[in-house]
């Protein structure tokens, strides 16, 4: 893409971002209406926002013919972070709410036919038989009911089995030994800054998924944001493993 048509581009995601999370009755129904005019442009955009995915993905082990379930996967854009290990897995299932996203995840379908998209909530749905490996990949944050997101996740998996999640986050103001602080700026900027687009940054749910996880692995980190280049995000990489 050219600079000036990518420019173009990210103009017309800013103005959907500005706009902020349209209201409506059903949640699916106001992702649909936030999304849809960003979904051509939605991994170009996001490739310089939602850091830490492919770190996160080259960390989970993968078996041969191995059952992935990506979680409020969105157009499916995990799957190829896997580069030629996604040959080991046998079915890679991107469940979303959002249809125009999931579009862009049956079009990459054609490149990796053990995809499949579901239109579906990440709260309830359930795999036909228990999986390998749960990503949950900015997910947690917008997802209304994300403590049944994260039980919901861990049932499907096998023992042994691994959610490996990555997000943004605040932490609490006095957090947990061992845990990053962030100071009162971080902690008010950030929730307010993407509360505009129904993102939810606290401290509770990566609290929530140590918990769900007690034997796992945990990095802390901050990216940068487009078009906000003095100021830093905070994200973590988790990778959790079931009992």
């Amino acid at each position: 893409m050219r600079r000036l048509d990518a420019l173009q581009a990210d103009i017309g995601v800013l103005r959907a971002v500005l706009r902020g999370m349209p209201p409506g009755p059903a949640h699916a129904q106001r992702l649909a209406a936030f999304y849809a005019p960003q979904a051509v442009d939605y991994d170009r955009f996001r490739e310089r926002l939602l850091h830490g995915r492919s770190a996160l993905v080259q960390g989970i082990p993968l078996g041969s013919a191995a059952r992935v379930v990506d979680l409020g996967g969105g157009t499916g854009r995990n799957i190829e972070f896997f580069g030629a290990r996604a040959q080991r897995i046998a079915s890679y299932e991107v469940v979303d709410l959002c249809e125009p996203l999931l579009e862009r995840a049956r079009a990459r379908g054609v490149r990796y036919p053990q995809l499949r998209a579901i239109e579906a909530d990440a709260t309830r749905w359930q795999p036909d038989a228990p999986v390998d490996v749960v990503i949950l990949s900015y997910a947690l944050t917008m997802i209304p009911d994300w403590q049944a997101a994260i039980a919901n996740a861990r049932a499907m998996l096998k023992p042994g089995g691994m959610l490996a999640a990555v997000d943004f986050h605040v932490s609490a103001a006095a957090p947990v030994a061992g845990r990053e602080h962030h100071g009162w700026f971080t902690r008010a900027f950030w929730p307010r800054w993407f509360g505009h687009d129904g993102v939810v940054l606290d401290a509770q749910r990566l609290d929530a998924l140590c918990e769900a996880f007690p034997r796992h692995d945990l990095v802390e980190a901050r990216a940068t944001v487009p078009y906000l280049p003095l100021l830093h995000v905070p994200y973590y990489r988790f990778l959790g493993y079931r009992p």
